[in-house]
């Protein structure tokens, strides 16, 4: 019994000690920069027109999933995770995220029908 209980606890041990102080602050700093580019995008780029709109959208998709990969990975500590869990998560959200586009597109199908 103790040689299994050792075992689990090591294995636990070993998932959250990687998060450290340092790590944890590397995350932050890595969303504050990605945070910081979306906002010159939309306060700066945007409106002086140096980046149009349609190639700023896309752009803040791109880095709204990054934050949200690492937000995930690390503070809900999925990336310490087994592969099925990750897999049963990640598997979804990229269905979500087609029917997404898909009605993106059928939304602007709809609009032109209107005009």
């Amino acid at each position: 019994m103790s040689s299994h209980a050792t075992d689990t606890h090591a294995e636990h041990g070993e998932e959250h000690e990687s998060m450290t102080k340092g790590k944890i602050w590397k995350v932050f700093f890595i969303l504050l920069g990605i945070t910081c580019v979306e906002f010159i995008i939309a306060l700066i780029l945007v409106p002086k027109g140096i980046i149009p709109g349609h190639i700023a959208n896309p752009l803040y998709i791109v880095l709204t999933l990054f934050k949200a990969f690492y937000i995930i990975a690390y503070f809900m500590h999925l990336k310490f995770e087994k592969t099925g869990l990750i897999i049963s998560i990640v598997v979804p959200v990229l269905f979500i995220i087609g029917l997404i586009m898909v009605l993106t597109n059928e939304s602007h199908h709809w609009i032109t029908l209107r005009g």
